[in-house]
């Protein structure tokens, strides 16, 4: 047999498949968006390609705080929803693996021994002339001994693998996307509760301090009363003023229990194993830059995944488009099979084939134009939920620029209500010892400053959180020098 003709006709075969292979499908373009040229509430800011494989180091450590420190570190380490994404990442991962898989050819063995029978028994056969005949027929059995090496290659004509891997690829970059997404926000939500828990020690201190005050108010107008200088409604009155107060302080127990509880899990610990100190001084409030890098938005990896998950739908509409063409796959098999265990491994037993095959369905009932117009459909959602997670991100930080700013301008002119409060309360205080005002007076005064205290505390604590959350909406931090020196 000449196998020259076969040998040239398969050559020409695995040529084709490894270097005309065409890919079919779109490729992938990036969906076009109306984004602003900057940012409304801060000039200087812009928009750019996305770069969420930036480095967005230790970002909390703009706050000062060592234990906060500490605690982001113990929350990447031992979070447990954070490992449930780190897992999901090596799962899409593997994935990947197995997608690449696919472009190499399978190979696999088998052995096995075979025992088959056949006739055997009892007959009986009924002629023509009725006269029944019986007998018994001889069985037959044999064995059959079989070692076969089989191997199997599909070609990649019309880039159905290729778009399947692009496809696992873009998934998985998503999938590490969504893993960074999900670090941010809980590092989002450790930061802010801690910071709130330092505010509310802040506040505790002020109450305590308050009370303390009061209680002494209380000793003098008790002291005033007995003198026979001021009446007994003076007496009840500084007593409501400090029991209000007490309550008002012991209310901010359970707030800060609650906050502790939450970092406890968010560190990935029960609540009965972590305690955190109280203290007087409070973390730094950073400075928002006035100019940014324009990298900064782009790292946001919620938009990084949605952009991804637009690159596997497209890849998607290759394959299904791909499901139209025939496939071709190379076969080959080897082996030996003999009756005999003693002789099994001879060369009269051996046998071999080798060849193309074109597979192509005919009919389907159009269950290939369904499935290609569902992956249209699916990259059309995926567009337009990328579109929509640009459009919030660019919302989420204007709402914290502007909140930023706005609190900022209203600390100011607390900050003033406040010292005059404070001097109100002195000058107040001083006339009530002199009895020149009731002590009606006094407390009036005592609540306005008291409330205007709260209320600054207040507004740094919504300062901090503001900044936490437009540390997020840019994708982690501003270390402008690392951001500076990253590749273009």
């Amino acid at each position: 047999m000449n196998r020259a003709p076969f040998a040239r006709t398969l050559v020409s075969l695995l040529l084709a498949g490894v270097l005309g292979g065409c890919a079919l499908g779109p490729d992938y373009q990036r969906p076009e968006l109306a984004a602003p040229a900057q940012f409304k509430q801060v000039e200087g800011w812009k928009a750019a390609a996305p770069a969420d494989v930036l480095e967005r180091g230790n970002w909390w450590a703009l706050y000062g705080d060592a234990e906060l420190d500490a605690l982001a570190e113990r929350l990447q380490l031992s979070n447990q929803n954070l490992a449930a994404a780190e897992a999901q990442y090596r799962q899409a991962r593997a994935l990947v693996r197995g997608a690449r898989a696919s472009f190499y050819p399978t190979l696999s063995g088998s052995a096995g021994v075979t025992r088959a029978g056949q006739g055997g028994g009892d007959s009986t056969i009924r002629t023509a002339d009725g006269v029944t005949v019986s007998g018994s027929g001889a069985s037959s059995i044999s064995k059959s001994y079989d070692l076969s090496l089989n191997a199997a290659w599909e070609l990649d004509l019309w880039g159905k693998l290729r778009r399947g891997l692009e496809a696992s690829r873009a998934e998985f970059e998503a999938s590490a996307a969504d893993l960074a997404a999900a670090r941010l926000s809980l590092q989002s939500e450790l930061v802010q509760n801690y910071l709130q828990l330092r505010i509310l020690d802040e506040q505790k201190r002020l109450l305590d301090a308050t009370v303390a005050a009061y209680a002494r108010s209380l000793r003098l107008t008790e002291n005033q009363y007995r003198a026979g200088i001021v009446p007994k409604s003076d007496v009840t009155q500084a007593t409501t003023q400090l029991k209000s107060t007490q309550a008002q302080a012991i209310d901010l127990e359970w707030q800060r229990a609650q906050l502790e509880h939450a970092i406890a899990v968010l560190v990935g610990v029960s609540p009965a194993e972590l305690s955190i100190a109280p203290r007087e001084s409070l973390p730094a409030l950073p400075e928002v830059p006035v100019a940014l890098p324009s990298q900064l938005l782009e790292r946001r990896p919620d938009v990084a995944a949605a952009e991804r998950r637009v690159m596997a739908a497209n890849a998607q509409i290759g394959v299904a488009e791909a499901a139209w063409f025939p496939d071709l796959s190379i076969s080959a098999t080897g082996g030996y099979r003999g009756s005999s265990f003693a002789d099994w491994i001879e060369v009269p037993n051996r046998f071999w084939s080798l060849g193309p095959q074109l597979a192509l369905t005919l009919f389907d009932g159009g269950a290939r134009r369904a499935e290609l117009e569902r992956s249209e459909a699916v990259y059309d959602q995926t567009v337009a939920q990328y579109r929509q997670a640009v459009l919030d991100s660019f919302r989420e930080v204007e709402d914290y620029l502007v909140q930023l700013r706005v609190l900022e301008q209203e600390s100011g002119v607390q900050q003033e209500a406040l010292d005059a409060a404070r001097e109100s309360l002195r000058l107040i205080e001083n006339q009530y010892r002199a009895g020149t005002v009731d002590y009606n007076s006094v407390v009036t005064v005592q609540a306005t400053a008291l409330n205007n205290e709260r209320t600054n505390l207040t507004l740094l604590g919504s300062r901090l959180t503001a900044s936490v959350q437009l540390i997020a909406a840019l994708g982690g931090g501003w270390q402008v020098e690392r951001l500076q020196q990253a590749p273009q």
